[in-house]
């Protein structure tokens, strides 16, 4: 009877030839079905894959690479997770990438593989909230230091520094501000004083900016965003050098149990594939509407990259390709404007979440989110409101026509 061997795992990005940005986002890693010659990626849902007596691991404990065994359990690799992770890899010019259920999961991944107790974390003052409440209220109870900072200020990050500071942990543009962080510059700084870094540009994506290129170590998505753009699959995902991720994945990947599903790796994959024309088209919608926005007489202010008005507007065209898809305004009588937002939006959505393919629309209140969450006095909320003031309306912007957007912003500002 023939042996049933398993395939070899391929565990580099593999590119025939140099490829540019947009074509990888379709072909980065892309293998046609070696039985079927089927050109989209197969889901492989087995949890279970044969192996050869000798040739496996009964436990993770003590292996370097766990890509470099044959596939045997799902929760350690899947094909279609891996050539979601390939495709990652390629696309933010890495050596490897380690895909989580969530984006949540992939920063708690990166979180307790790289610090441990008697460690000093600096995490951006502003960031996605899960990620700030993990780092915040959860990891001191580890023996973590965690210590917020205004990441745009560089002089308050070299004073942040402490001998046993082991990781930087930046947003960019950050959740829900849009304030920047300049990448090369944190990077330096880190690289001076022997820091890891790492950056979650779930808003950027790598169709406007590649952190990797700007010198950070590691680059962090919540895939359920802009990668995948259709509001249907969680994800998350944590990229950079190969040495790196291993070390994620053979420690919080293998025992945190946040495995990616090989249903919404390939609902994922199939994101990607649309990438970059999306992000271009959501970046065109967005800078109409910022522009409207900004003349419009019942709003206050505007937040959006693309606009001279963004205090940091320099460093954006800069570091960022696109202006990207997501703007914050300001008006009077936020909880009134979200009430008739709630009730007149036609093509819009009042709901949380971002980066899908139909625009989204939410307020979010200064005093609510520190009271939940950033629980900011003094100067650190003084910088937050000199964006945010009192609340903002964060706007994901979609596919739609921007002229049906407008209309439901100008009918929802309406009295």
């Amino acid at each position: 009877m023939k042996a049933h061997l398993p395939p070899k795992q391929i565990t580099a990005v593999e590119t025939p030839h140099p490829m540019h940005p947009a074509t990888r986002a379709l072909d980065g890693g892309l293998r046609p079905d070696p039985i079927t010659g089927a050109i989209a990626p197969s889901i492989s849902m087995s949890v279970n894959n044969v192996f050869t007596p000798g040739g496996s691991a009964f436990s993770a404990d003590g292996i370097g690479d766990l890509t470099e065994l044959p596939y045997l359990y799902a929760r350690w690799t899947n094909p279609t997770v891996r050539d979601l992770e390939r495709r990652l890899a390629s696309l933010e010019s890495a050596e490897d990438a380690l895909a989580t259920a969530t984006g949540v999961a992939a920063i708690a991944a990166t979180f307790l593989a790289l610090l441990k107790s008697g460690d000093h974390l600096i995490i951006s003052d502003v960031c996605y909230a899960g990620a700030y409440e993990l780092a915040t209220r959860i990891l001191p109870g580890f023996g973590i230091e965690v210590t917020p900072v205004n990441l745009s200020n560089l002089d308050a990050l070299r004073s942040a520094l402490r001998p046993n500071t082991k990781l930087i942990h930046a947003e960019s543009p950050c959740n829900p501000l849009l304030r920047l962080t300049d990448l090369s510059a944190l990077a330096e700084i880190a690289r001076a004083a022997g820091v890891l870094t790492s950056v979650d540009s779930t808003l950027a994506t790598p169709v406007i900016t590649q952190p990797l290129t700007h010198g950070m170590d590691l680059v962090i998505h919540s895939l359920t965003k802009f990668m995948n753009g259709h509001g249907d699959a969680l994800g998350g995902a944590v990229i950079g050098r190969k040495e790196l991720i291993s070390r994620i994945r053979a420690s919080s990947g293998v025992y945190l149990g946040a495995a990616l599903s090989a249903q919404n790796a390939w609902l994922i994959l199939r994101g990607i594939d649309t990438l970059f024309p999306r992000l271009r088209t959501a970046s065109e919608n967005a800078m109409v509407l910022a522009k409207h926005l900004e003349a419009h007489p019942k709003v206050l202010a505007v937040t959006y990259p693309g606009l001279a008005s963004h205090p940091q507007h320099a460093l954006a065209a800069r570091q960022m390709a696109l202006p990207g898809g997501m703007i914050t305004f300001q008006t009077a009588d936020p909880e009134v404007v979200a009430q008739k937002m709630a009730a007149r939006f036609r093509v819009m959505h009042y709901a949380f979440s971002l980066g899908h393919q139909r625009s989204i629309c939410v307020h979010i209140g200064t005093d609510d989110i520190m009271a939940s969450t950033y629980r900011m006095t003094g100067e650190s909320l003084a910088d937050y409101k000199r964006f945010a003031g009192e609340g903002v309306f964060r706007l994901s912007v979609g596919l739609e026509d921007a002229r049906d957007l407008i209309e439901d912003l100008d009918r929802a500002l309406a009295d």
